[in-house]
């Protein structure tokens, strides 16, 4: 059995693929069980077609998946909280965050089940997982210990409660100090593999600030208001301003090459999120690797300057109580 609501990256795509994924079946098998009324979107039968909207259920029975579960991995991974509901870690660029086609090993998800702990979402593809980072993007992730864990954390992120920060070095210099991207993202009417901003995509907003910057390059934090398929490299290149080594919405590799980069200059250095037990703020920094604090030094940027503005400073989790009242 099978029983989901849409995550805020899901909302708006074919019931039939999200399905395919979330179960570890194929897309012929879940546009089967769609057909034969097996499994239902808000209790009615749909088509495998039905694009999912915020709050649908997905509900029903499905073939066991032919994919067999991930196994565990001794595969390293850097532990930024922990307690009994919810880890944050560091992930490292180049692992995938998920098992999936292509990719069946080497994952996240094989690293955290080497890990011994309990997770979300046991004998699934994807235990513990509530979002994603790309391949080559560093930095923190969410994950849940329990299912109730795993639903209380997806609803934070689709209400936008979960503060999500990104530092990101671009091309240029912006002609404001802060800004705000809104602009619909989706598939790329040509290239498929690709997201673009194009009309009648789902709607999309990145805020950024400018930390530092000189003649060719920007240090910026990043904040995600939505959370899209690659959507912060697809509105910082929609404004001029491509991230320094994203060979696929970015400028030649010149400059990277000169920084020493082989990898967009994207990481996830700040989550905040309310923990499922009594809803109270935790919040968990992640510093910069060295990779990118060598190209930061290479740019003439001072990524030393990060930790005593406060910013990208050793990593570090706070929780905090919730006011008490006064009498």
């Amino acid at each position: 059995m099978i029983s989901f609501s849409p995550s805020d990256e899901e909302v708006g795509a074919r019931v039939d693929l999200v399905l395919a994924r979330r179960a570890g079946i194929t897309r012929t098998r879940a546009q089967r069980a769609l057909k034969e009324g097996a499994v239902t979107v808000a209790g009615e039968t749909v088509r495998p077609s039905r694009r999912l909207e915020e709050g649908d259920l997905v509900a029903g029975a499905v073939p066991e998946p032919e994919a067999a579960a991930p196994e565990a991995e001794d595969i390293p991974v850097a532990l930024r909280y922990s307690d009994d509901r919810v880890l944050v870690i560091s992930k490292p660029a180049g692992l995938v965050t998920h098992p999936a086609r292509g990719h069946e090993a080497g994952t996240l998800v094989n690293a955290l089940l080497n890990l011994g702990v309990p997770l979300s979402g046991g004998g699934s593809v994807r235990p513990g997982i509530v979002h994603r980072l790309d391949k080559d993007t560093s930095g923190l992730l969410l994950v849940a210990k329990d299912d109730a864990a795993a639903e209380f954390l997806v609803d934070q992120i689709r209400r936008r409660a979960v503060e999500r920060r990104y530092f990101a070095l671009v091309h240029g210099a912006p002609r404001v100090p802060s800004g705000t991207v809104e602009a619909p993202v989706g598939r790329h009417p040509v290239r498929r593999r690709r997201m673009a901003v194009v009309a009648g995509g789902r709607a999309s907003v990145t805020h950024f600030r400018v930390v530092e910057a000189t003649e060719d390059v920007a240090l910026l934090d990043v904040s995600l208001e939505t959370g899209r398929t690659h959507q912060i490299r697809v509105h910082l290149a929609h404004i001029g301003l491509p991230i320094v080594g994203d060979k696929v919405y970015g400028r030649a590799g010149d400059v990277a090459r000169r920084l020493g980069l082989d990898r967009p200059f994207l990481h996830a250095w700040r989550l905040r999120f309310h923990h499922p037990d009594g809803g109270e703020p935790i919040e968990v920094e992640d510093p910069l690797p060295p990779d990118l604090r060598s190209a930061l030094d290479a740019a003439g940027l001072d990524a030393a300057g990060l930790d005593t503005a406060g910013l990208g400073a050793p990593a570090s989790a706070r929780r905090h109580s919730p006011p008490q009242p006064t009498s």
